[in-house]
C-alpha cells in the first residue's frame, strides 16, 4: 500500500456524501477502509458498531488482541473529539449521529513504523430533542 495519510483519509471518508464518495470512489482503490452509520445514547453501541464494521471489513484480526485494542484506543480517542473531552453522552442526557470511518495503512515512509489505524466521525450530538444538536467530528489515530 502507498503511504497516505490516513488521518485526513478518515475524516474525508466519515464526512464525505454519497454524492461525493461516488466522485472520489477511483481514488481509494488502494486504501483498506470502511464506512458506517450509528445513533445513540449509549457509548457502548457506538464502540461495537465501529469495531463490528472494522472485523467484517477485515480491517482488523478478530483473534489478535493488539489489533482489536488498537482499534479500540482510536475510538475512544475520536469520541474524545466528538464529546469535547467528555466520553460520556446518554449519561449527560446527549446523543449522537454519527458517520464514521476506519482507515487502515503504513502512513509513514520508513517500513519499521508498521501499521497504523484511523478512526474519524462525522455527525450529530446534543440533546435528544430533534433540532437540538449541532455538528461534531472525532479522529483518533493509534499504532498496530
Amino acid at each position: 500500500m502507498s503511504k497516505i495519510a490516513i488521518g485526513k483519509t478518515a475524516v474525508l471518508l466519515a464526512s464525505f456524501t454519497e454524492e461525493e464518495m461516488a466522485f472520489f470512489q477511483d481514488t481509494l482503490k488502494d486504501v483498506s477502509y470502511c464506512l458506517g452509520k450509528v445513533g445513540s445514547m449509549n457509548m457502548q453501541k457506538v464502540i461495537s458498531a465501529v469495531e463490528t464494521a472494522a472485523k467484517r471489513h477485515g480491517l482488523i484480526h478478530p483473534n489478535l488482541y493488539r489489533e482489536t485494542h488498537a482499534l479500540y484506543h482510536a475510538i475512544m480517542e475520536g469520541m474524545e473529539g466528538v464529546t469535547r473531552g467528555h466520553l460520556s453522552i446518554g449519561e449527560m442526557s446527549r446523543t449522537v449521529g454519527l458517520r464514521f470511518a476506519v482507515v487502515r495503512g503504513t502512513p509513514f515512509t520508513d517500513e519499521g513504523e508498521g501499521e497504523w489505524i484511523a478512526v474519524a466521525f462525522y455527525g450529530t450530538i446534543g440533546a435528544p430533542v430533534k433540532g437540538s444538536e449541532h455538528e461534531t467530528v472525532g479522529l483518533g489515530i493509534n499504532h498496530i
